[in-house]
């Protein structure tokens, strides 16, 4: 059987050809609805990680079976699916968070932070993680703490992680 870009461009509508169409799109329906949700980052906040307008995809299924662990970047529903904040776990419950001049100490410990670029002048007076939740901030912490979007979330509104 011999094909042409023609045949190729403009295939004949058959009973098997809309039946592959159809499989197609449900899966790739399922796909991104329920496996990858491909997202756009808008902010700075994750900044040098990740930068504003990058799009990417949230892979859903990695705390299926697994809790969140420390360092990990991680997807957080805020309302719904609609909106999705992308932030780093620095702490897991029962730890105590605290930020002094910059310096993120957990559990009174300093935590060697290499993945930040820039110096920040933050300060937060400790709080314990509550059972079933963890502690999230950003990457990025050159600008005020005022304006940034962190703190405790329940691990139920983690959706799952970037996958690069």
């Amino acid at each position: 059987m011999k094909y042409n870009i023609k045949d190729f461009l403009f295939p004949k509508i058959t009973k098997q050809y809309l039946f592959r169409i159809l499989l197609v799109a449900i899966f790739t329906f399922l796909f991104f609805s329920f496996i990858c949700l491909p997202f756009r980052i808008k902010g700075y906040s994750m900044e040098p990680t990740y930068m504003n307008g990058q799009l990417n995809l949230c892979f859903k299924l990695r705390y299926i079976f697994v809790k969140p662990e420390r360092y990990n970047v991680v997807c957080i529903r805020l309302a719904g699916e609609k909106v999705i904040l992308l932030k780093r776990v620095v702490a897991l419950e029962g730890d105590v968070v605290e930020i002094k001049n910059g310096t993120l100490l957990v559990n009174e410990k300093k935590i060697d932070e290499t993945y930040l670029r820039y110096s920040s002048d933050w300060n937060l007076s400790p709080r314990k993680v509550d059972k079933n939740n963890v502690y999230v901030i950003g990457d990025n912490r050159s600008v005020s703490i005022d304006v940034h979007k962190f703190g405790q979330t329940s691990i139920n509104r983690i959706v799952g992680v970037p996958l690069w």
